[in-house]
Protein backbone atom coordinates (compact mmCIF):
# COMPACT_ATOMS: atom_id res chain seq x y z
CA UNK A 1 0.00 0.00 0.00
CA UNK A 2 1.32 3.75 -0.41
CA UNK A 3 2.30 5.86 2.01
CA UNK A 4 -0.26 7.97 3.52
CA UNK A 5 -0.12 11.95 2.33
CA UNK A 6 1.22 14.65 4.59
CA UNK A 7 -0.80 17.17 5.61
CA UNK A 8 0.65 20.25 4.00
CA UNK A 9 1.06 23.21 5.85
CA UNK A 10 -1.09 26.54 4.81
CA UNK A 11 1.39 29.47 3.72
CA UNK A 12 3.98 27.19 2.34
CA UNK A 13 5.88 28.64 0.09
CA UNK A 14 7.07 26.96 -3.63
CA UNK A 15 10.84 27.72 -3.24
CA UNK A 16 13.65 26.03 -0.35
CA UNK A 17 17.04 26.73 -0.46
CA UNK A 18 19.29 23.25 -0.59
CA UNK A 19 21.79 23.97 1.83
CA UNK A 20 25.12 21.21 1.57
CA UNK A 21 23.43 18.75 -1.13
CA UNK A 22 25.02 15.63 -1.11
CA UNK A 23 27.63 15.45 -3.54
CA UNK A 24 26.44 13.22 -6.95
CA UNK A 25 29.16 10.26 -5.91
CA UNK A 26 27.86 10.26 -2.41
CA UNK A 27 24.22 9.69 -2.80
CA UNK A 28 22.79 6.43 -2.11
CA UNK A 29 22.63 3.32 -5.05
CA UNK A 30 19.54 2.78 -6.60
CA UNK A 31 20.72 0.03 -8.99
CA UNK A 32 19.50 -2.45 -6.89
CA UNK A 33 15.84 -1.14 -6.28
CA UNK A 34 15.15 -0.65 -10.03
CA UNK A 35 14.77 -4.09 -11.17
CA UNK A 36 14.65 -4.53 -14.85
CA UNK A 37 11.62 -6.98 -14.34
CA UNK A 38 9.48 -4.15 -12.28
CA UNK A 39 10.26 -1.70 -15.08
CA UNK A 40 9.35 -4.16 -17.75
CA UNK A 41 6.05 -5.42 -15.85
CA UNK A 42 4.72 -1.95 -15.93
CA UNK A 43 5.72 -1.24 -19.31
CA UNK A 44 3.86 -4.49 -20.40
CA UNK A 45 0.72 -2.88 -18.59
CA UNK A 46 1.11 0.41 -19.59
CA UNK A 47 1.41 -1.10 -23.59
CA UNK A 48 -1.54 -3.29 -22.99
CA UNK A 49 -4.10 -0.54 -21.81
CA UNK A 50 -6.51 1.14 -24.58
CA UNK A 51 -5.71 4.31 -26.45
CA UNK A 52 -8.27 4.16 -28.34
CA UNK A 53 -5.89 4.99 -31.22
CA UNK A 54 -5.33 8.69 -30.14
CA UNK A 55 -1.74 10.56 -30.82
CA UNK A 56 -0.31 13.40 -29.67
CA UNK A 57 0.59 15.30 -32.90
CA UNK A 58 1.89 18.43 -31.23
CA UNK A 59 0.71 21.39 -28.86
CA UNK A 60 -2.19 23.88 -29.33
CA UNK A 61 -0.05 26.86 -29.60
CA UNK A 62 1.82 25.71 -32.26
CA UNK A 63 -1.26 25.75 -34.77
CA UNK A 64 -2.24 29.15 -35.32
CA UNK A 65 -5.08 30.08 -37.73
CA UNK A 66 -3.82 30.32 -41.17
CA UNK A 67 -1.04 27.69 -40.69
CA UNK A 68 -0.86 24.11 -41.77
CA UNK A 69 1.18 21.40 -39.59
CA UNK A 70 2.29 18.44 -40.89
CA UNK A 71 3.49 15.10 -38.96
CA UNK A 72 3.99 11.69 -40.14
CA UNK A 73 2.94 8.86 -37.80
CA UNK A 74 4.35 5.66 -38.25
CA UNK A 75 4.02 5.54 -41.99
CA UNK A 76 0.41 7.94 -42.21
CA UNK A 77 1.17 11.43 -43.32
CA UNK A 78 -0.83 13.62 -41.69
CA UNK A 79 -1.57 17.52 -42.32
CA UNK A 80 -4.06 19.33 -39.40
CA UNK A 81 -5.13 22.86 -39.49
CA UNK A 82 -7.74 25.14 -38.20
CA UNK A 83 -10.79 26.02 -39.79
CA UNK A 84 -12.51 29.34 -39.74
CA UNK A 85 -14.33 28.74 -36.48
CA UNK A 86 -10.95 27.79 -34.82
CA UNK A 87 -11.50 23.88 -34.68
CA UNK A 88 -9.23 21.64 -35.52
CA UNK A 89 -8.98 19.86 -38.95
CA UNK A 90 -6.97 16.84 -40.02
CA UNK A 91 -6.43 14.07 -42.90
CA UNK A 92 -4.32 12.50 -44.87
CA UNK A 93 -1.35 14.84 -45.64
CA UNK A 94 -1.14 14.52 -49.28
CA UNK A 95 -3.20 16.22 -51.75
CA UNK A 96 -5.97 13.75 -53.31
CA UNK A 97 -5.19 15.37 -56.96
CA UNK A 98 -1.44 14.72 -57.77
CA UNK A 99 -0.27 13.95 -54.52
CA UNK A 100 0.88 17.27 -53.39
CA UNK A 101 2.32 17.86 -49.75
CA UNK A 102 -0.43 19.66 -48.18
CA UNK A 103 1.65 20.66 -44.92
CA UNK A 104 3.41 23.72 -47.65
CA UNK A 105 -0.18 24.47 -48.68
CA UNK A 106 -1.68 27.86 -47.62
CA UNK A 107 -4.79 27.91 -45.16
CA UNK A 108 -7.48 30.95 -46.21
CA UNK A 109 -10.01 31.62 -44.38
CA UNK A 110 -10.10 28.40 -42.79
CA UNK A 111 -9.49 26.16 -46.19
CA UNK A 112 -6.73 24.36 -46.86
CA UNK A 113 -5.51 25.49 -50.29
CA UNK A 114 -3.23 22.92 -52.15
CA UNK A 115 -0.17 25.05 -53.67
CA UNK A 116 -0.03 22.56 -56.84
CA UNK A 117 -3.28 23.75 -58.48
CA UNK A 118 -5.71 25.24 -55.72
CA UNK A 119 -7.71 22.09 -54.87
CA UNK A 120 -9.50 23.40 -51.76
CA UNK A 121 -10.40 21.61 -48.63
CA UNK A 122 -12.27 22.86 -45.87
CA UNK A 123 -11.93 19.50 -43.51
CA UNK A 124 -14.77 17.50 -45.43
CA UNK A 125 -14.60 14.39 -47.32
CA UNK A 126 -14.11 15.61 -50.78
CA UNK A 127 -12.35 13.70 -54.09
CA UNK A 128 -11.35 10.62 -52.19
CA UNK A 129 -9.56 12.59 -49.62
CA UNK A 130 -11.19 11.71 -45.97
CA UNK A 131 -10.62 13.73 -42.82
CA UNK A 132 -9.19 11.91 -39.48
CA UNK A 133 -10.93 12.38 -36.47
CA UNK A 134 -8.95 15.06 -34.27
CA UNK A 135 -9.30 16.51 -30.94
CA UNK A 136 -7.86 20.12 -29.47
CA UNK A 137 -8.04 19.75 -25.83
CA UNK A 138 -6.71 22.81 -24.99
CA UNK A 139 -2.97 21.55 -24.29
CA UNK A 140 -2.52 19.13 -27.12
CA UNK A 141 -3.43 18.32 -30.63
CA UNK A 142 -5.06 15.09 -31.07
CA UNK A 143 -5.83 12.36 -34.10
CA UNK A 144 -7.21 9.35 -34.24
CA UNK A 145 -5.24 6.65 -36.88
CA UNK A 146 -7.71 3.79 -36.56
CA UNK A 147 -5.37 1.86 -39.35
CA UNK A 148 -2.13 2.48 -36.81
CA UNK A 149 -3.48 0.42 -33.60
CA UNK A 150 -5.78 -2.37 -32.70
CA UNK A 151 -7.44 -0.31 -29.84
CA UNK A 152 -10.95 -0.39 -29.03
CA UNK A 153 -12.05 2.98 -30.86
CA UNK A 154 -13.03 6.21 -28.90
CA UNK A 155 -14.90 8.53 -30.60
CA UNK A 156 -13.64 11.52 -27.92
CA UNK A 157 -10.54 11.55 -26.45
CA UNK A 158 -11.09 11.61 -22.59
CA UNK A 159 -8.46 12.96 -20.16
CA UNK A 160 -6.07 11.33 -18.16
CA UNK A 161 -7.59 10.74 -14.48
CA UNK A 162 -7.39 13.48 -12.77
CA UNK A 163 -7.28 16.19 -15.61
CA UNK A 164 -9.87 18.51 -16.45
CA UNK A 165 -10.32 21.61 -18.70
CA UNK A 166 -10.17 24.90 -17.37
CA UNK A 167 -6.97 24.83 -15.32
CA UNK A 168 -4.83 28.06 -15.54
CA UNK A 169 -1.14 26.93 -16.54
CA UNK A 170 -0.92 24.95 -19.22
CA UNK A 171 2.87 23.98 -21.02
CA UNK A 172 3.85 21.48 -23.24
CA UNK A 173 7.43 20.47 -24.15
CA UNK A 174 8.41 18.55 -27.55
CA UNK A 175 11.03 16.21 -28.37
CA UNK A 176 12.53 14.17 -30.88
CA UNK A 177 15.00 10.75 -30.94
CA UNK A 178 15.77 7.99 -32.35
CA UNK A 179 13.98 5.58 -30.37
CA UNK A 180 11.04 3.09 -30.02
CA UNK A 181 7.62 4.11 -28.45
CA UNK A 182 7.91 1.10 -26.40
CA UNK A 183 11.39 2.51 -25.11
CA UNK A 184 10.59 6.17 -24.57
CA UNK A 185 7.49 4.74 -22.32
CA UNK A 186 9.98 2.94 -20.17
CA UNK A 187 12.38 5.85 -19.62
CA UNK A 188 9.16 7.40 -17.65
CA UNK A 189 8.58 4.02 -15.71
CA UNK A 190 12.02 4.07 -14.40
CA UNK A 191 12.17 7.07 -11.78
CA UNK A 192 15.09 5.73 -9.85
CA UNK A 193 17.28 7.16 -12.46
CA UNK A 194 16.26 10.80 -11.67
CA UNK A 195 18.72 12.32 -9.57
CA UNK A 196 21.69 10.15 -11.16
CA UNK A 197 21.27 10.97 -14.56
CA UNK A 198 19.50 14.31 -14.07
CA UNK A 199 21.50 15.88 -11.02
CA UNK A 200 21.13 19.33 -12.62
CA UNK A 201 17.02 18.63 -12.13
CA UNK A 202 16.41 16.39 -9.42
CA UNK A 203 17.58 15.73 -5.98
CA UNK A 204 16.37 14.29 -2.82
CA UNK A 205 14.56 11.88 -5.03
CA UNK A 206 13.27 8.73 -2.96
CA UNK A 207 10.99 5.96 -4.81
CA UNK A 208 8.74 5.48 -1.73
CA UNK A 209 5.91 3.04 -3.68
CA UNK A 210 6.22 0.42 -6.99
CA UNK A 211 3.86 -1.65 -8.36
CA UNK A 212 4.95 -4.10 -6.49
CA UNK A 213 3.65 -2.85 -3.27
CA UNK A 214 0.39 -1.66 -4.92
CA UNK A 215 -2.94 -3.57 -5.33
CA UNK A 216 -3.84 -4.66 -8.72
CA UNK A 217 -5.74 -1.87 -9.57
CA UNK A 218 -3.04 0.84 -8.58
CA UNK A 219 0.11 0.53 -10.33
CA UNK A 220 2.04 3.58 -10.29
CA UNK A 221 4.91 4.52 -8.45
CA UNK A 222 5.10 7.20 -5.59
CA UNK A 223 8.03 9.88 -5.63
CA UNK A 224 9.71 12.25 -3.37
CA UNK A 225 11.54 14.57 -4.73
CA UNK A 226 12.91 18.50 -5.27
CA UNK A 227 13.26 20.13 -8.14
CA UNK A 228 16.14 22.21 -8.87
CA UNK A 229 15.57 25.52 -10.01
CA UNK A 230 19.18 27.04 -9.88
CA UNK A 231 21.79 27.22 -7.39
CA UNK A 232 20.90 25.75 -4.03
CA UNK A 233 17.07 26.74 -5.43
CA UNK A 234 14.72 23.88 -5.02
CA UNK A 235 11.12 23.08 -5.73
CA UNK A 236 10.03 20.23 -3.31
CA UNK A 237 7.05 18.12 -4.60
CA UNK A 238 6.54 15.16 -2.19
CA UNK A 239 4.17 12.54 -3.04
CA UNK A 240 3.71 12.73 -6.96
CA UNK A 241 2.80 9.76 -8.89
CA UNK A 242 3.30 7.55 -12.01
CA UNK A 243 1.31 5.93 -13.59
CA UNK A 244 -0.04 4.91 -17.31
CA UNK A 245 -3.29 5.29 -18.61
CA UNK A 246 -4.48 4.84 -22.16
CA UNK A 247 -1.33 5.50 -23.71
CA UNK A 248 -0.19 7.70 -21.75
CA UNK A 249 2.51 8.02 -18.80
CA UNK A 250 0.48 10.08 -15.79
CA UNK A 251 2.34 12.07 -13.12
CA UNK A 252 -0.13 13.87 -10.80
CA UNK A 253 1.19 16.09 -7.82
CA UNK A 254 -0.61 15.09 -4.76
CA UNK A 255 0.71 16.96 -2.21
CA UNK A 256 2.42 20.36 -1.38
CA UNK A 257 1.92 23.17 -3.63
CA UNK A 258 0.61 22.66 -7.04
CA UNK A 259 -1.31 19.79 -5.62
CA UNK A 260 -4.12 18.64 -8.27
CA UNK A 261 -1.53 19.47 -11.16
CA UNK A 262 -0.61 16.90 -13.60
CA UNK A 263 2.40 16.31 -15.94
CA UNK A 264 1.79 13.78 -18.79
CA UNK A 265 4.62 12.33 -21.89
CA UNK A 266 3.14 11.51 -24.51
CA UNK A 267 4.81 8.98 -27.07
CA UNK A 268 3.91 9.60 -30.46
CA UNK A 269 5.70 7.31 -33.29
CA UNK A 270 7.47 8.74 -36.27
CA UNK A 271 8.29 7.71 -39.62
CA UNK A 272 11.72 5.57 -39.27
CA UNK A 273 14.98 7.60 -39.82
CA UNK A 274 17.14 7.64 -43.73
CA UNK A 275 19.17 4.66 -41.85
CA UNK A 276 15.37 2.67 -40.88
CA UNK A 277 16.07 2.88 -36.90
CA UNK A 278 12.43 4.21 -35.53
CA UNK A 279 11.80 7.72 -34.22
CA UNK A 280 9.37 8.94 -31.33
CA UNK A 281 8.42 12.24 -30.71
CA UNK A 282 7.99 12.68 -26.58
CA UNK A 283 5.51 15.24 -25.43
CA UNK A 284 5.66 16.43 -22.23
CA UNK A 285 2.51 18.42 -20.85
CA UNK A 286 2.16 20.26 -17.81
CA UNK A 287 -1.42 21.13 -16.28
CA UNK A 288 -1.21 23.17 -13.03
CA UNK A 289 -3.87 24.00 -11.05
CA UNK A 290 -3.79 25.07 -7.55
CA UNK A 291 -5.55 27.20 -4.93
CA UNK A 292 -2.59 27.24 -2.18
CA UNK A 293 -0.80 30.67 -1.82
CA UNK A 294 2.46 29.08 -2.57
CA UNK A 295 0.93 28.21 -6.09
CA UNK A 296 0.20 31.91 -7.26
CA UNK A 297 3.26 33.09 -6.04
CA UNK A 298 5.50 30.08 -8.10
CA UNK A 299 2.91 31.64 -11.23
CA UNK A 300 3.64 35.08 -10.42
CA UNK A 301 8.03 33.86 -10.54
CA UNK A 302 7.42 31.89 -13.45
CA UNK A 303 8.51 34.41 -16.30
CA UNK A 304 11.62 35.21 -14.73
CA UNK A 305 12.13 31.19 -14.09
CA UNK A 306 11.08 30.70 -17.76
CA UNK A 307 14.53 30.76 -19.40
CA UNK A 308 16.19 28.65 -16.63
CA UNK A 309 13.32 26.15 -16.56
CA UNK A 310 13.55 25.76 -20.33
CA UNK A 311 17.24 25.44 -20.48
CA UNK A 312 16.76 22.75 -17.30
CA UNK A 313 14.03 21.04 -19.47
CA UNK A 314 16.10 20.78 -22.73
CA UNK A 315 18.66 19.24 -21.30
CA UNK A 316 16.61 16.27 -19.78
CA UNK A 317 15.06 15.18 -22.69
CA UNK A 318 18.11 15.34 -24.86
CA UNK A 319 19.37 12.90 -21.81
CA UNK A 320 16.11 11.24 -21.63
CA UNK A 321 15.80 10.31 -25.62
CA UNK A 322 19.68 9.36 -25.22
CA UNK A 323 18.43 6.26 -22.73
CA UNK A 324 15.46 5.64 -24.86
CA UNK A 325 17.76 5.00 -28.09
CA UNK A 326 20.05 3.25 -25.72
CA UNK A 327 17.45 0.88 -24.33
CA UNK A 328 16.62 0.18 -28.08
CA UNK A 329 20.14 -0.74 -29.67
CA UNK A 330 20.79 -3.13 -27.05
CA UNK A 331 17.32 -4.84 -27.05
CA UNK A 332 17.09 -4.91 -31.05
CA UNK A 333 20.38 -6.62 -30.65
CA UNK A 334 19.38 -8.92 -28.44
CA UNK A 335 22.17 -7.54 -25.69
CA UNK A 336 19.40 -6.56 -23.28
CA UNK A 337 15.84 -8.36 -23.59
CA UNK A 338 12.49 -6.14 -22.80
Amino acid sequence: MRPAARRPRSGRLPLRVRRAPVPWERQAPTWRDAKPWLITEALKRARSRPSGNWYVIGASRALPPGKALGVTVGSTEVVAWRDGAGKLRTGPGACPHLGAPLRDSPVRCGTLVCHWHGLALDGRPFAGWEPYPAFDDGVLLWVRLDAMGASPLRNVRTYPAGRGRGTPWRRSTPAWGAASRKTSWANRLDPWHGAWFHPYSFVDLTVTGTPADSPADDDGFTVDVSFKVAGGLVVPRPGPVHGARGGTVVMHIVEGEGAGSVVETHATPLAPDERGKPRTAVTEALVAASDRRGFAVARAAAPLLRPLMRASAGRLWRDDLAYAERRWELRDSGTFPG
